[in-house]
């Protein structure tokens, strides 16, 4: 085999922190700065020689072999709701076109196979007021498949995929007869582009609906309480685990999201307590599991928010919006490990030395998946729209 044609087969789990991860917090600590700027956490060694990160990543630190670091993240952007458009296109916002996101472009690329949704979200923490996350000029039809409810919860279900009785699926069916009666009659009187495709796009539900192996997948209870458990018990650790199931079961791209990261207000606090921990536990145990199980090399994980935060802490014990540094991390999918890509300056301001924009990280992230980055695709209106324009792989990685 090539290298196009293994990755060709890669698939994507991105872990989307809604709110944006502190840098300086998290995977760029500045344990030299005066306190105001590098807060109240100490560092600890990761298995990279002379990496540190925040001590509240145990676990994750010894995962550190199977990812790579990129601290000369700039996110150009200090804006919720552009951001979660911006970061997951690669494209600025254009109040005229909606870009696609990446699972949009994987669903449009790859589409539907062996009965399984091409590109599924799991959780609600997606800003949507400038088309964040969703398939854009490409159509509704590439959407992600949404997993509302919380899978660390006993009642958790599929709402799409759960249906308790016989008689919900006889009802299920009686409206899927009456749908295609009104599809038949409605193709003898037209047969325009837009008619056929809702008879797919409808076609497809129905199947996934009413499919095994897609409810198969969604089912967390087949797993051992020591898997469920090595995940951790809660919202991002089980949606973690999830995504491991989904990619196993034929699953090209999943969007992980978690909310809670826009910390103005006891940033300290939040982090110690909730985010980073459970953080720490879900990350740390989905690449541990993928690595187990051979699916690392041929599924890339991907890291990131909206954006950094200010590297001086706020009255409030917070810290703000930070245009221009972050931080990314990427592991698995054939791309380098154990890299660490550009810095920032002494206090965590701007990046100097080898920057990453959020169109690099689409176009890293697209070259990993085998997708060309001179793709075409042609909006509603007949333009001609490049997949990546200006953006260019992290040389480092690949």
């Amino acid at each position: 085999n090539t290298p196009t044609s293994r990755r060709r087969n890669v698939n994507c789990i991105l872990m989307w922190m809604q709110g944006g991860p502190s840098h300086i917090d998290t995977f760029d600590p500045k344990p030299d700065a005066s306190v105001e700027i590098r807060g109240e956490f100490n560092t600890i060694q990761t298995r990279l020689p002379g990496v540190r990160i925040s001590e509240h990543f145990p676990l994750l630190a010894q995962q550190f072999d199977k990812l790579s670091l990129i601290r000369g993240h700039d996110p150009q952007n200090g804006s919720h709701g552009v951001a979660d458009h911006m970061m997951m296109s690669g494209h600025r916002f254009n109040p005229a076109m909606a870009f696609p996101c990446f699972g949009s472009v994987v669903a449009k690329e790859r589409g539907y196979q062996n009965g399984m949704f091409p590109f599924v979200q799991l959780g609600r923490n997606i800003d949507r007021r400038f088309n964040g996350g969703v398939g854009g000029f490409l159509g509704d039809q590439y959407n992600p498949f949404e997993v509302h409810d919380d899978p660390s919860s006993a009642a958790f279900r599929v709402r799409d995929l759960s249906i308790p009785d016989n008689n919900d699926r006889r009802r299920l069916e009686r409206r899927y007869g009456m749908l295609q009666e009104i599809d038949r009659y409605q193709r003898e009187m037209e047969t325009t582009q837009s008619v056929q495709a809702r008879d797919v796009f409808y076609e497809r539900a129905h199947a996934l609906i009413t499919s095994p192996a897609a409810k198969s997948a969604f089912d967390l209870t087949q797993e051992s309480d020591r898997i469920r458990d090595h995940y951790g018990r809660n919202s991002l650790g089980q949606s973690c685990l999830l995504a491991r199931r989904l990619i196993e079961a034929g699953v090209n791209f999943v969007t992980v999201t978690d909310g809670g990261w826009d910390t103005h207000v006891n940033n300290f606090r939040s982090l110690k307590d909730r985010l980073l921990p459970r953080l720490d536990r879900g990350y740390a145990a989905l690449l541990q599991d993928l690595h187990t199980r051979g699916l690392l090399e041929n599924t890339l994980v991907v890291w990131f928010g909206d954006f950094g935060r200010t590297p001086k802490v706020n009255p409030s014990a917070g810290r703000d919006h930070w245009a221009t540094a972050g931080v990314a991390t990427m592991g698995g999918g054939g791309i380098k490990l154990g890299e660490v890509v550009g810095a920032t300056n002494a206090q965590g301001e701007v990046v100097v030395d080898s920057p990453v924009r959020p169109q690099d990280l689409a176009a890293t992230i697209y070259h990993a998946l085998g997708i060309p980055l001179n793709t075409w695709y042609r909006a509603q209106d007949g333009r001609p729209i490049e997949l990546v324009p200006t953006g260019r792989p992290v040389r480092q990685l690949i």
